[in-house]
């Protein structure tokens, strides 16, 4: 498999895009792959209560020239035949609003096209589209995934992103219904899971009977690629991804 470069775009504020994007590179390395994933929703700043590791330099100081990516990008500390690390966003607001310019989305894509040369898969943690970061996470990726909430304002959300993604070119994302009891018309359901708390994830992995093989679904819907991981009581045996 090729490096692939994946946006996860929340359609919805709270729609669990941090979540889901830190679970699908969660199953992705524990079956043999190095994954990155990049914070684009730099204003939330969400991606670094997963981080493992103290932030020393983040991503906006990587899209404002104050940092380079070996030290941004940091490598997670795990048990994981693959790696997983995270260049996530942690920054006082001077800092924060330098990196939303037009300037700092162009050393987005820039940065995410350097990261797919050590890495096999490449995520994007995207925030609704409405900003620089966004449409620099969606013009530099391979694939687009919208994750929503199965609700209400989930599907409002839904049709509002769409409309957005299709103004600049993307015309037929996957989309992801997260938190879904089966009712959002979507490619992908992800059911509730009980554990919310970022230091415990990601709780794929080790894998379960439920939630781990919806997040093998998602993986599948958006990269094309199956991670042979082991589920309970499945008969699924551990390797590495089929391509």
């Amino acid at each position: 498999m090729s490096t692939q470069i994946a946006a996860l775009v929340g359609a919805t504020g709270g729609a669990g895009t941090t979540r889901l994007t830190v679970e699908t590179a969660g199953v992705l390395a524990s079956a043999g792959r190095d994954v990155a994933i990049f914070d684009a929703a730099v204003q939330t700043q969400g991606l670094a209560s997963y981080a493992e590791t103290e932030i020393q330099a983040d991503i906006t100081a990587l899209l404002t020239g104050a940092a380079t990516l070996d030290s941004a990008l940091v490598e997670q500390p795990t048990e994981l035949p693959g790696t997983l690390s995270i260049c996530a966003a942690s920054a006082p607001f001077e800092r924060l609003a330098r990196a939303k310019t037009a300037g700092g989305a162009k050393q987005l894509e820039q940065q995410l096209a350097a990261a797919a040369l050590s890495h096999d898969v490449v995520l994007i943690d995207t925030p609704p589209i409405g900003g620089n970061q966004a449409v620099a996470a969606v013009n530099a990726a391979d694939q687009v995934a919208v994750v929503t909430p199965d609700s209400v304002r989930g599907r409002d959300g839904l049709a509002l992103a769409r409309e957005r993604l299709a103004d600049i070119g993307v015309s037929e994302p996957t989309v992801i219904a997260n938190r879904s009891d089966g009712t959002l018309d979507a490619d992908v359901h992800i059911p509730e899971v009980e554990t919310t708390d970022p230091r415990e994830c990601p709780s794929a992995v080790p894998a379960d009977e439920q939630f781990t093989p919806a997040v093998i679904e998602l993986i599948e819907a958006v990269l094309g690629v199956t991670p042979e991981i082991e589920i309970p009581d499945s008969g699924r045996f551990a390797g590495l991804l089929d391509s």
